[in-house]
């Protein structure tokens, strides 16, 4: 599928840019053609489909333990699509919201809607 590369990996186990910038997600997702893993739109920072939209890189995939699903930003759509290269999720010991440590007690006061 256009916009989908199996074969690259994932670009770590936590949002870059909040692994970066000090600041901590919801859930994961996964840019299907770059591998970039950024924070789902709950996140404060929705650091995912700001790569959307900075690239224009249409489809993600959950980045989370048990979840395969993938959406198409264009479309606003969810596709069933390929196995891409592993790992398929951050680490099952990795807390959600995340990362450890970083997660204000108030988290869930600061979730988008």
């Amino acid at each position: 599928m256009d916009g989908i590369d199996p074969t690259v990996p994932p670009s770590g186990t936590g949002c870059e840019e909040c692994l970066r910038e000090g600041g901590w997600w919801f859930h994961l997702r996964r840019c299907a053609q770059c591998g970039h893993v950024g924070c789902c739109d709950s996140s404060p920072s929705q650091h995912a489909t700001a790569h959307y939209r900075a690239t224009g890189h249409p489809f993600i995939q959950s980045f989370e333990p048990g979840e395969d699903w993938f959406y198409h930003y264009p479309r606003d759509a969810m596709y069933e699509g390929p196995v891409l290269a592993a790992p398929d999720s951050r680490p099952a010991d990795q807390p959600a919201p995340g990362p450890a440590g970083r997660v204000p007690p108030n988290w869930t006061s600061l979730l988008h809607g």
